[in-house]
């Protein structure tokens, strides 16, 4: 069987991702990278989550090898958003809202890639979605794509990029979570993922931690609403 290295941030969507893989594959290893990111307590939270993972689902604890952190403070130093420095939340000229780090899911693929060679692992998978997103080109179908073929040519091996979440919404990102691990799982991302990019972790809502008003947060927001009366 292929054996997978998930792009683990310690958010909702690759948590859901890293249970997603964890059905799928004999052996997932995880991978964070610490880019200067303002709600670096996702670094932080990631620890606990992969912890309440291994405790809370012992069918997937031997599936769940090594963590990497890989430190890429270099992009925070060149990057000028909102999500590297210490400005409002706000949408550019080009329509893209400043929150847009650009080259980050290009850069992490690459050295995933460079990690899963070395490991010998043949799959990496992120949380990169076209339906529910803020219109980042490095989240789209075909930018994933781009990357797979550039980077099984570039290392004369295949690697195969898996995106779970590409076409679903986030109400279906919280219905896969269900599917995945039933109460248990989605109880865990509730309480111990963290998707706020103000990085507020002292507020508690009916679907997680965060400030309420970012667009992460209102995304998780309303997608939670929506599953939860849809499943009623």
């Amino acid at each position: 069987m292929s054996q997978a290295l998930v792009l683990f941030s310690g958010g909702q969507d690759s948590t859901t991702c890293l249970a997603w893989a964890l059905e799928r594959y004999a052996r997932v290893e995880t991978l964070g990278f610490d880019y200067g990111q303002r709600h670096r307590i996702e670094l932080e939270v990631r620890k606990t989550t992969l912890a309440e993972i291994r405790a809370q689902f012992p069918q997937w604890r031997e599936k769940l090898a090594d963590d990497h952190v890989v430190d890429l403070s270099v992009l925070g130093q060149i990057s000028e958003t909102s999500l590297t420095r210490d400005v409002a939340i706000a949408y550019e000229a080009s329509g893209l809202p400043n929150t847009f780090v650009p080259g980050r899911n290009l850069l992490f693929l690459n050295f995933a890639a460079a990690i899963a060679y070395r490991r010998g692992l043949d799959v990496l998978v992120g949380g990169m979605c076209e339906t529910d997103f803020s219109g980042y080109p490095d989240c789209r179908d075909n930018t994933m794509k781009a990357t797979q073929l550039s980077l099984s040519l570039g290392l004369d091996r295949k690697m195969t990029i898996e995106t779970p979440l590409m076409w679903i919404n986030k109400a279906e990102t919280w219905a896969l979570t269900q599917s995945l691990g039933g109460n248990a799982l989605t109880e865990l991302v509730i309480e111990h993922t963290h998707t706020c990019y103000q990085g507020v972790r002292d507020t508690r809502h009916a679907w997680g931690y965060g400030c309420g008003e970012c667009p992460a947060c209102a995304l998780r927001k309303s997608g939670y609403e929506t599953w939860a009366a849809e499943k009623k």
